[in-house]
């Protein structure tokens, strides 16, 4: 054998075991890009011995293409091989159900206590006055010295007070009075003023034969003021007795006696005018149920009581003041501050109509007494001084304020009216509470 030829042996057997070793160790040398493929990043340097993996397992949601680093990256003529490392598998995705726009209720979306169970019960608060002999207001009482009946049977208390409440007053001034009674209230005007507090709120009402809101609800104050010096410019009716004969009167020229014009002498008539208190006090009382139920709702009429032409009647009024737990306190001037002229009224005369409430005349009575006892305002301040007729606005007006305030829920369910009786463990003491009251209707 030449040298030539084994020359060329040796570099054959060199190419040999270089393809050998190549085929037993593969290579890391990466594949071209791919058109269709991204090129994946780098892989991070391995960590050293000891060291926590912190590059997590799994790809981030989103992008299907992402390759652990932890694995080489597969190349185009190789599969992808089977790894014995066991990588943690994402979470499975709950179910999700689609139901169409507003057919599951929004109530339902949250986990709050939506469903609640209410029962409309009619809670009754009652006011009390207690005076001792004197007239003078009873103060220390508790819960245990008060009893309370209602259609004669006995109901447990479980409210009671003795706080002062804050008033909304509607004070009802009366027109139709003689001039010179509407100029003795009018000179009183600012003690009623000065009975009310900041803390009330007052409406001013006029009425004769209509009924006229002069101030709605509102604080006592410079508005006040300027509203009472506009009703001391009112004037009432005319005074005396109406003239129906004499020379000044409404018929014709007499001579001898007789009317030139007509042989038969007329008979004159002094005409009715209306007094319309009940249409007054059945527009306070409507006024009043829009008010805030903190406050003791309380009407105040300065008027002479007498009731003639209105729409409402007596009965449908007190309905009203009853249902809506008001008061009526009332200073009775001009004809009402006559000794015995009470009395004088319960007294029929034939040929007048009786009244189906409170058995007095249709047209002639004082009614102020009816309203104040039906709804426990205790009794009309009647007076006739002008010193009389100003502290009997602050007697009132401090009755209304400072009363017991007792509650209870009815054991009975029966409607229509129910009869109120207050007792009090005392002895000689006059106890002032409505006789009764009408429920509200329940809710449907």
């Amino acid at each position: 054998m030449t040298r030539k030829t084994s020359g060329l042996m040796a570099v054959a057997l060199m190419f040999l075991l270089a393809a050998g070793w190549a085929q037993e160790k593969p290579q890391d040398i990466p594949d071209a890009p791919s058109a269709t493929r991204p090129v994946p990043p780098p892989a991070p340097p391995s960590p050293r011995p000891g060291a926590q993996d912190s590059t997590p397992d799994t790809a981030p949601p989103g992008e299907p293409n992402s390759v652990p680093a932890s694995q080489p990256v597969p190349t185009s003529s190789e599969r992808p091989r089977e790894t014995t490392d066991q990588t943690t598998a994402p979470p499975k995705m709950p179910p999700i159900v689609t139901v169409p726009e507003g057919s599951v209720p929004r109530d339902l979306e949250t986990s709050e206590d939506l469903y609640k169970v209410s029962k409309i019960v009619n809670f009754v608060l009652l006011p009390v006055s207690v005076k001792d002999g004197s007239g003078r207001p009873l103060n220390g009482l508790l819960p245990k010295d008060f009893s309370v009946l209602e259609n004669g049977k006995k109901q447990e208390l479980k409210f009671f007070t003795s706080d002062p409440f804050s008033l909304s007053a509607a004070v009802i001034f009366d027109l139709g009075m003689p001039d010179i009674g509407v100029k003795r209230v009018q000179e009183t005007l600012p003690a009623l003023q000065g009975a009310f507090s900041q803390y009330d709120e007052v409406s001013i009402y006029t009425y004769s034969s209509t009924v006229s809101q002069v101030a709605d609800f509102g604080a006592v104050g410079q508005r006040f003021t300027a509203v009472l010096n506009q009703i001391k410019t009112y004037n009432g009716a005319n005074n005396g007795v109406p003239v129906t004969d004499g020379p000044l009167g409404p018929q014709g020229p007499i001579i001898n006696g007789r009317p030139i014009d007509s042989p038969v002498t007329p008979v004159s008539t002094p005409p009715k005018q209306a007094r319309v208190i009940n249409d007054a006090i059945l527009q306070a009382a409507r006024d009043l149920t829009k008010r805030d139920r903190t406050r003791r709702k309380i009407i105040f009429v300065i008027s002479d009581g007498r009731e003639r032409g209105s729409i409402a009647s007596y009965a449908d009024t007190l309905k009203v003041l009853l249902t809506q737990n008001i008061i009526v306190y009332a200073v009775g001037v001009d004809g009402a501050a006559l000794p015995g002229y009470g009395k004088l009224q319960k007294i029929h005369l034939p040929g007048l109509g009786m009244d189906k409430i409170g058995f007095e005349p249709i047209g002639t009575g004082n009614i102020l007494s009816k309203y104040v006892n039906a709804t426990g305002g205790g009794t009309v301040y009647a007076e006739s001084a002008r010193a009389g007729i100003e502290q009997a606005y602050s007697r009132a007006i401090g009755d209304a304020r400072n009363q017991y305030t007792l509650g209870y829920t009815p054991k009975s369910a029966v409607g229509g009216y129910r009869e109120i009786e207050v007792l009090v463990r005392r002895q000689d003491v006059k106890v002032y509470a409505k006789h009764g009251y009408y429920p509200l209707p329940t809710a449907k």
